[in-house]
Formats: C-alpha cells, structure tokens, sequence
C-alpha cells in the first residue's frame, strides 16, 4: 500500500507587513502589496501567473507499507519543490517585472522510526530586483535583495495518517500554509520586515546552515474574516497601534467597548492571571465587553511585536459578534 501527503507554504506581502522607510515605495505604488490569498488553493500556478504571491514550498512525500504495516521504501515525490513568483514595479506609467531568483531546494534524506518517516524540505530564493541598503554583519552594505524561505516538514505514518509542521522561516513575508487538500490551516505569526531586511543575506540562511524559527498560529474562522473586512473597511477609519512585546493592551475588569483585530504578531488572552489562548493574525477580540456589561473579561497581551487594528464594536454586526463570542467562550474553556 502506498501512503502519500503534501503541505504548502505560500509567501506574500501584506500591506500592514513593511515598515520603514522603503514603505513609501508600497504606497506609492512603485512596489506592490499583495491581495490576502484565498482560503482554499485548488491550482498554484493560476496563482502563480497572476502575480499572486512571491514564493512557495510544495513538500510532497509517499512510504509503501506491506500487509505487516512495515514501511518497505519512501521518498520525495518528483514535483515536491519550491516555485517561484515575480515583484512587478511602476515606474512612469511603465511596469517592470522582476523574475524572483530561486535557490537550490534543500531536502534532508528521511528520516526513519518506528512506524513513521519524517520529511524535510527548504525552498526559497530572493527577489529579482536589486535592494541597496545597511546591514547588521559583515560587509555591512548588501546589493542583492534578502533571502525569503520556509522549511517544511511532513511525517507519513505506517497506518496513513500525515502530520505537517513548520520548524523554520524568514522573518518576511507572511506564509500561509496549506494542507494536503489545499485548505487553508496554519500561518506565521509575524513578520519582522526590519530584522529580515537587515540580517537575511548570505550564510544567514539555510543555504549557510542557518534557520529561524517560526512562530506558527492557528487560522482564524470564516466568520472572523469577514468581520475583518467590516472593521478596516467600514464606516470609520480604524485605529492602528502598534505594540512592543510585552505591552497589555487591555486589562480584565476596565471599561471599553473596541474591537481588537490582529493584524501581525501573537496576542495572549488571560483571565485572573491564567493564561488562557494565543491568537495570531485575523483574530478578532474584545467582543464580550460590547455584548454583555462594557467591562473587559479578560487581559490581552503582547507576545510578540504586534500591530492591531481597533474600532468601536457598535460599527459591526451585533448578531455575528455574538456568534464570536460563543466560539471564543468555548475556545476558553477547551
């Protein structure tokens, strides 16, 4: 019996993701953002051709197991790869293309244990056009753009169930990753363009036996996203704040009425000093004081670097918020 799986990671620039001064740029329209991916991925490169996203990793993997349940062979299937997107740039009324520079992919030999087999792949690059700027080690002045990547892993087990996870990432853009049927299931949860612009290059890479470890979030629901969509682009302008890991941006017991969405970086929600959930980017939080007495039910912190959005709850919907509420109720309480 042959047993086979796949993972993808996606790569992509959101708008609230660059920061600095090469953020002019974006909003000038000279670079591009680009637009959310879609929940479900049924062909890549459709997406691909339409300029969809700047890298991908697609680790696809198979065992054979005999009628003992002993793995007989495994191996990489012959398009598990990475593939490759382009930045496109506006100048003068004119757009450039700029293929994206791909790097050898890294696969490790499987690895075998008792009934399983764990796969390992890398793939990666750097943009096609050139990023003249200061970095943190030597030479300390870089020509050539930052290395992006993610390191995917798949492990096949001997009575067919797969597992999927991340161990590593460039701090930028934001991946997405996509299960074997194409669905949407986990995201990193930050992208630190300033750290990965000034650091990723050269040996800093897998490429030079050097990874980072990525903070992986679980996907938000559906009825989140589209209470997103309300918040940032209904009635009134939402506030944006950033915030240093560590900072509290509400405490249990105040007074308030904001929703909070999340934009980039992981919030911890506690209730009397208990940790109680972690939620990345496309959580949306702080519904329950709207619904029920005004008073904050619990402490929202910081974990990571963040950027959130707020508005007052009184702009969305009350009937969608209250089934928010009750999923967030049950998630506490899991």
């Amino acid at each position: 019996m042959r047993y086979e799986s796949c993972v993808t990671s996606v790569s992509w620039i959101p708008s609230e993701a660059v920061t600095g001064a090469l953020r002019a740029t974006f909003d000038a329209g000279i670079a591009h953002y680009d637009d959310p991916l879609p929940d479900e991925i049924a062909d890549l490169e459709e997406l691909r051709a339409a300029d969809r996203f700047r890298f991908a990793n697609v680790l696809k993997a198979w065992i054979d197991v005999d009628d003992a349940g002993r793995i007989t062979g495994s191996g990489y299937a012959a398009d598990s790869r990475g593939l490759i997107g382009s930045s496109t740039i506006r100048l003068a009324g004119l757009s450039y293309r700029f293929q994206a520079i791909p790097f050898a992919d890294l696969q490790r030999d499987p690895e075998h244990a008792d009934g399983r087999v764990r796969f390992v792949q890398t793939a990666g690059g750097r943009a096609g056009m050139p990023a003249p700027r200061r970095v943190r080690r030597r030479p300390f002045v870089q020509w050539q753009a930052p290395t992006v990547w993610t390191t995917l892993s798949l492990t096949l087990h001997a009575d067919g169930r797969a597992e999927f996870d991340v161990p590593g990432a460039s701090r930028f853009p934001r991946h997405w990753v996509y299960d074997a049927d194409g669905r949407l299931a986990r995201k990193s949860g930050l992208a630190d363009f300033t750290d990965w612009y000034r650091k990723s290059f050269g040996r800093h890479s897998p490429w030079g036996e050097e990874d980072s470890h990525v903070l992986v979030t679980q996907v938000e629901t559906a009825l989140e996203r589209a209470l997103s969509v309300q918040l940032m682009h209904g009635g009134a302008k939402p506030r944006i704040d950033r915030l240093k890991a560590g900072t509290t941006l509400v405490r249990q017991g105040q007074q308030g009425t904001d929703v909070y969405l999340v934009l980039d970086g992981v919030v911890r929600v506690e209730r009397d000093g208990q940790r109680l959930a972690e939620y990345g980017p496309g959580a949306l939080l702080g519904e329950r004081a709207l619904l029920e007495s005004g008073t904050r039910t619990a402490t929202l912190v910081a974990v990571t670097p963040c950027c959130v959005a707020s508005v007052d709850g009184g702009q969305l919907e009350r009937s969608a918020l209250e089934e928010l509420s009750t999923g967030h109720r049950r998630e506490d309480a899991g």
